[in-house]
């Protein structure tokens, strides 16, 4: 354990801090930085682990009393390695739990990174949405409006924009269990507009709803950055360009 290198952070928190040794863990829990509920990573685990839960590392940084008093009685040892280290400044400390130093500077939690490319992926997924809910809803704004019943059942399209419209709602709320019915949506969407734009020989509509439609599909299943950056634009994309063909005809 004395050589191993700890990522840590607070529940509140989504940036990781480290990597830090146990003696540098001690001095952190000496001066309040870090707690029994602070969570560490356990790589064996691939989770956040809190430090009050794991015994051997609890027991390193929060001695019991009777343990220090005892330690305190030792004699101290003149050729101990500790004694050979240069000290830690607050500095050290500070640019440490920044993640600024040299060593950190360029080290990113993977599990953080993804939690960013999945919040990217499910706003991707709310503006594809509402961009389809507005080509498939705003032809027959006027009935709409009206509540013509007759007239709003001459456009079938209305229904499935309000689906949209719904679900784009749903998940900017942060409810991802309609990540199923999002993939249903965008393989539904392929291939009915598809199939319509195939039959007519309408080629750039055709497009717009294989980019738009495939882009839905892959921001709610991509979980790292640059995929999901492609799959987010290639969606926006592809569902502005559908909306605008819809609201031309």
């Amino acid at each position: 354990m004395a050589t191993q290198e700890y990522y840590i952070r607070e529940a509140s928190e989504n940036e990781a801090r480290g990597p830090f040794n146990v003696e540098q863990l001690i001095s952190l829990a000496e001066t309040g930085q870090v707690t029994v509920e602070t969570l560490w990573y356990d790589a064996a685990l691939e989770d956040w682990t809190a430090i009050g839960a794991t015994e051997e590392l609890k027991s390193s940084l929060f001695p019991e009393k009777r343990k220090l008093r005892m330690k305190m009685k030792e004699a101290p040892s003149p050729t101990r390695r500790s004694d050979m280290l240069a000290p830690i400044t607050i500095e050290d400390m500070l640019a440490g739990a920044e993640g600024k130093t040299a060593e950190t500077r360029h080290r990113v939690d993977p599990a953080i990174m993804q939690a960013h490319a999945a919040r990217i992926g499910m706003w991707a997924a709310v503006l594809c949405l509402v961009l389809a809910a507005a080509g498939e809803l705003l032809p027959a704004a006027d009935a709409i409006q009206a509540l013509d019943v007759t007239k709003l059942a001459e456009q079938p399209l209305v229904l499935l924009g309000a689906i949209d419209l719904f679900t784009a709602v749903m998940l900017g709320l942060g409810v991802v269990a309609f990540y199923p019915f999002v993939r249903f949506r965008a393989a539904l969407g392929l291939g009915l507009f598809g199939f319509v734009y195939f039959t007519q020989g309408l080629n750039l509509p055709l497009i717009a709803v294989i980019g738009g439609s495939g882009g839905l599909f892959l921001v709610t299943v991509c979980m790292n950055m640059f995929p999901v950056i492609v799959v987010s634009l290639l969606g926006i994309a592809g569902m502005a360009g559908a909306s605008y063909f819809l609201l031309s005809v």
